[in-house]
């Protein structure tokens, strides 16, 4: 094998792979080492099997209202092992897709880790070390636990898919994305769920007036939730676990799950050799055209301070490679990048919250709308839906948009795209509604 590439791309996670795929379009000579499964966090151990998960959960809420609405229905437990199948399956047909069009694209795969030994060299694990004029830094980050008493007797997100099945007393430990999306997964696949909450609400980044929604429809399911409460331990009791928190015990568990943030893997990959500065939390500094401190060495995706959102990390690197391969000189816009939490119902958001507006803006208008999705209506169903939009100026600039309810991570990327060209509450209202739609609420604020 050749040692001498144009470019060497340390990790095989959907930046990555993005990154690799786009230069060889372009005809550079790429080098990968990945030790682990290709796809990263997202396909492995994220985005892929989560969604997958909570399509499985969506399919159980539909079944407990189906009786409501008239069908005869017996009890229906998902038999795991088999669902697990379904998904492993789904998964190894992304890896096999991987491996073909890295075949195809002529891209040199070396299944180790690597480490920077200057700013054009790599050395792999096995000692033999390439050359390239460039090197993409693209390894991502890992599920990382508290600093306290007893965590060794907690798992993460990591460990949550390899689980066969459900505890039947689940405790978990954070309010952000991976702790809301779990909570409700394992809430409607059967198992009581507990929320431990350092904060006084969920997921602090979104829209407060949502998330409170969202806590209600959270406590409608039977999700409990621990507000204001730090866990300061984890004790054994035999097959239990008790947890205290909040200056108090706070029972006994099966299972404790800590979704209380993630690290970069930035560990013994030879940064400082090669010139990399990195911030106090271990993540890589990277300007807006995505360059380290280290002439040559790019870096994208988790291992980096831009939002850890998988299509972030995708949309870097294949414009990184745009722009060094192809002749391209924009850099990416990462204002008003949308997103969405997978809970029970979807929350999602794109550009400015209430509260962000108000102190960038002097002139804001916030429209918002709460209703019952029309099968809730006829389940008499308590969860409810919740929109918002924020506007500025005298013309009424859309600044904001966040949507809590049934299929929001299906309209929101339509509308992200209008925001992001500039509309106004004008021109939603010159749009004509599709009903009956959730999503003609957007157009019919007012």
């Amino acid at each position: 094998m050749a040692r001498n590439f144009d470019l060497i791309v340390v990790g095989g996670g959907s930046g990555g792979l993005a990154g690799a795929f786009r230069a060889a379009g372009h005809g550079a000579r790429v080098a990968m080492l990945e030790p682990g499964a290709l796809g990263g966090t997202c396909v492995n151990a994220g985005c892929v099997p989560k969604k997958a998960m909570w399509l499985a959960a969506e399919v159980a809420r539909k079944l407990t209202m189906a009786g409501d609405l008239g069908f005869a229905t017996e009890t229906c437990a998902l038999d795991w092992p088999e669902f697990i199948a379904h998904r492993q399956r789904y998964i190894n047909n992304i890896h096999e897709s991987y491996r073909r069009r890295l075949d195809e694209a002529g891209i040199a795969v070396l299944p180790m880790r690597g480490r920077l030994t200057g700013p054009g060299t790599v050395e792999c694990e096995d000692g033999v070390s390439l050359s390239a004029s460039r090197l993409l830094i693209a390894t991502g980050g890992h599920a990382v636990k508290p600093p306290i008493a007893g965590a060794e007797l907690g798992g993460t997100s990591d460990d949550f898919f390899h689980w066969t099945a459900p505890p039947d007393e689940l405790a978990i430990v954070g309010g952000g994305y991976v702790a809301v999306e779990l909570a409700g997964v394992m809430q409607a696949l059967g198992s009581r769920v507990s929320m431990f909450v350092r904060g006084p609400r969920l997921l602090e980044a979104f829209d407060q007036e949502l998330c409170d929604r969202l806590a209600e429809d959270y406590r409608h399911a039977g999700v409990r939730l621990h507000f204001d409460c730090e866990v300061e331990s984890v004790e054994g009791e035999g097959d239990r676990r008790r947890v205290r928190g909040g200056g108090a015990d706070q029972g006994t568990f099966d299972t404790v799950l800590f979704a209380t943030g993630r690290a970069p893997n930035t560990d013994g990959l030879g940064l400082d050799a090669a010139g990399v500065d990195t911030d106090t939390r271990g993540r890589i500094l990277v300007d807006d055209r995505h360059s380290t401190s280290a002439a040559g060495v790019y870096a994208v995706g988790d291992v980096t301070t831009d939002p850890a959102l998988t299509p972030v990390a995708i949309a870097a690197a294949r414009r990184l490679m745009e722009r060094l391969y192809g002749g391209r000189s924009d850099t990416l816009d990462l204002s008003q990048v949308p997103t969405v939490v997978f809970t029970h119902p979807p929350l999602g958001k794109v550009g400015l919250t209430e509260a962000e507006a108000r102190e960038s803006h002097d002139d804001v208008e916030v429209y918002t709308t709460g209703f019952r999705p029309m099968l809730h209506s006829l389940a008499e169903s308590q969860q409810r839906s919740l929109f918002k939009l924020v506007c500025v100026g005298s013309e009424r600039r859309v600044v904001g948009l966040h949507l809590l309810g049934d299929a929001a991570d299906e309209i929101l990327q339509g509308f992200a795209v209008a925001i992001k060209r500039g509309i106004t509450l004008d021109d939603l209202h010159d749009t004509v509604a599709i009903h009956p739609t959730s999503a003609e609420e957007v157009v019919l604020l007012r």
